[in-house]
């Protein structure tokens, strides 16, 4: 048994459909006869191909937002659409801030239970049931929704390969956007993007990570240097994100990204459970400790047993002859 529809809140980066609503549409596809996507935004023609060719049939828009937190406009629109018996059976959001602003909106609005921080999802029967996993990732709790829908569930990045199923360009309808009242007079003056280089970290194909045992601030050059060696992406434990070694968006780990590269190398990282639940799907994963008990070895493919300060300027050296 499948559900009749699915609403998915479709976001992009840059001009580009974000990997987290391309993942969505693929799982989506499994549990439902039809999928459609919210979009904030009046630019959905742009991003309308690439949306169709993952499955999703319409693309529902509610046109300029600029300046406006998203979460208002785009709650009172799905609510809106919902109350007039248009809506879906459920909606999915991945775990990004806009998502998150909108999922709460839409409980409070419509009376919903959410369920957050989802890995997988499946049907019992007509019932949606998430995965949820707990104790620092080390066992999955199923929950099933039991109320009335629509069900509203917060996805986690990366629990989905995504696919595409090979289908044309969606189509596009204009979503209406109620009258917001006070709700709606909060603007965005301005934003700030932090500068990188290289390839984003939650969607890198090599991320080299550096923990406590660099020593000192100074030795994170060394993963740094590595990540771009190897034309990756550089993260970090939560270790020396609290230690204030490097900022909190190259924080990989149950409170920071979740990252499922062809490569993870772990340097100077002992494995606490918390940062391997955001690096234990990698395909590859090569731990440098010299600890041999560290519990990084146990996920690993390769372990080198030895210290950071030797083992990385070795490698280094070896890229630089390449």
């Amino acid at each position: 048994m499948t559900l009749s529809k699915i609403w998915v809140l479709a976001e992009a980066v840059d001009g580009e459909v974000a990997t987290t609503t391309l993942e969505l549409l693929t799982k989506a596809r499994e549990l439902a006869d039809t999928v459609e996507c919210v979009y904030a935004g009046d630019d959905a023609d742009d991003l309308a191909d690439t949306l169709g060719e993952y499955g999703c049939e319409t693309v529902h828009q509610t046109g300029d937002l600029e300046g406006a937190l998203v979460g208002v406009p785009l709650a009172a629109a799905i609510v809106a659409a919902v109350e007039a018996g248009d809506g879906p059976d459920a909606i999915l959001a991945a775990t990004t801030y806009d998502g998150r602003d909108t999922a709460a909106r839409l409980s409070v609005k419509l009376d919903r239970t959410v369920l957050t921080n989802c890995v997988d999802l499946e049907l019992d029967g007509d019932a949606l049931v998430a995965s949820e996993p707990v104790f620092g990732g080390t066992t999955d709790v199923k929950t099933k929704f039991t109320g009335e829908g629509p069900f509203i569930v917060l996805v986690r990045p990366k629990s989905f390969a995504p696919e595409p199923s090979g289908g044309g360009s969606a189509d596009v309808e204009d979503l209406d956007v109620p009258d917001l009242g006070a709700s709606g007079g909060a603007v965005v003056t301005e934003r700030h993007v932090e500068e990188s280089e290289g390839p984003k970290l939650d969607e890198a194909a090599i991320v080299v990570s550096g923990g406590r045992g660099l020593g000192e601030a100074s030795k994170y050059s060394m993963v740094a240097d590595l990540a771009k060696a190897l034309k990756g992406a550089a993260g970090a434990s939560r270790a020396i994100v609290d230690a204030g070694w490097v900022p909190y968006s190259q924080q990989v780990g149950q409170t920071g990204k979740v990252v499922k590269p062809t490569v993870y190398i772990a340097c100077g990282i002992s494995g606490a459970t918390q940062h391997l639940v955001g690096m234990k799907g990698s395909k590859n994963i090569i731990a440098i400790n010299k600890d041999p008990e560290a519990p990084i070895f146990a996920v690993a493919d390769l372990g080198i047993v030895g210290d950071v300060h030797k083992v990385m300027p070795q490698i280094l050296e070896a890229l630089s002859k390449r």
